[in-house]
């Protein structure tokens, strides 16, 4: 079995005992499953990909936000004009008087949650701190890692008070149309979803909001949809013992054969065939 591969600190940080920096990702390729010596925040400026965190995967776009810690597996595949940040810090390396526990999910023993999303109005503001943080991190006076660890503690701020579910459409609902058209997208996996009706309800144009989708994620909004369904079947595939029918069901699939032709063409694999595979590999 090949060993995992394990980003180093001393690679990524420009100067040694360093608490946080910033990887652009300009575009993010293809990259294999990996671990960290730090923690990571994930923002999605642009485009789409898969990203694989911990064996579930996400289709992720523009305004996911992920958590990561340094024992946390990831990966990225499948990608398409995928533009992100990476945020990566050191928590045993930050000084400041702050409960950092609090603001970051993960930093604590407790349950958490990696995924969330943030709006236009919160990636506007989040952008603009990581321009400073991304200037203050490659300096190197006497006080350019405070300085750093400051604006590290606003982006965290900032993110807490933007963020929420991926698909908790109700706090999405003062943000920008493709901001709402996304969440609801995300809720709707067990059901059918209506894009006319949508568009009716928002009163806007089905055509010019289907372009802007297009263009901000790479994807058409029928097939951004579809692959989150796929993903949230491999992911009860793995880790359910639910028959294929009633994963089907739970994916917004109202005939099971046409959910098992659509995931054969989408993965390769039939249903139980990844199931198979999957298991034997746990």
């Amino acid at each position: 079995m090949a060993s995992q591969l394990i980003l180093r600190s001393a690679d990524f940080f420009p100067r040694p005992g360093q608490t946080v920096a910033v990887a652009d990702r300009y575009p993010q390729n293809v990259f294999a499953e990996h671990t960290h010596e730090f923690y990571e925040l994930v923002l999605v400026w642009r485009g789409n990909g898969l990203h694989v965190l911990n064996d579930r995967p996400y289709r992720i776009t523009r305004g996911d936000l992920f958590y990561i810690r340094a024992q946390d597996k990831h990966s990225y595949a499948s990608v398409n004009d995928l533009v992100l940040q990476n945020i990566i810090y050191c928590p045993d390396r930050l000084s400041l008087n702050l409960d950092w526990a609090a603001h970051i999910p993960g930093l604590s023993d407790e349950q958490w949650t990696p995924h969330w999303r943030i709006g236009s109005t919160g990636m506007t503001q989040a952008r603009q701190v990581i321009t400073q943080l991304e200037q203050e991190s490659s300096k190197n006076d006497p006080l350019a890692n405070a300085m750093a660890e400051a604006l590290f503690a606003q982006l965290v701020m900032t993110l807490k008070r933007h963020r929420f579910a991926a698909d908790n459409l109700a706090a999405a609902n003062s943000e920008p149309l493709l901001d709402k058209l996304i969440t609801a997208l995300s809720g709707s996996l067990n059901r059918s979803f209506l894009l006319e009706q949508f568009c009716e309800q928002e009163r806007c144009s089905e055509r010019a909001l289907r372009q802007q989708f297009r263009t901000q994620t790479g994807m058409t909004i029928n097939h951004y949809l579809r692959q989150l369904r796929i993903c949230h079947a491999q992911y009860l595939l793995q880790h359910t013992e639910l028959m294929i029918g009633e994963v089907s069901t739970r994916c917004g699939f109202e005939d099971s054969n046409y959910f098992s032709v659509v995931f054969t063409r989408e993965t390769g694999m039939t249903p139980s065939q990844w199931r198979q595979r999957h298991n034997e590999a746990a």
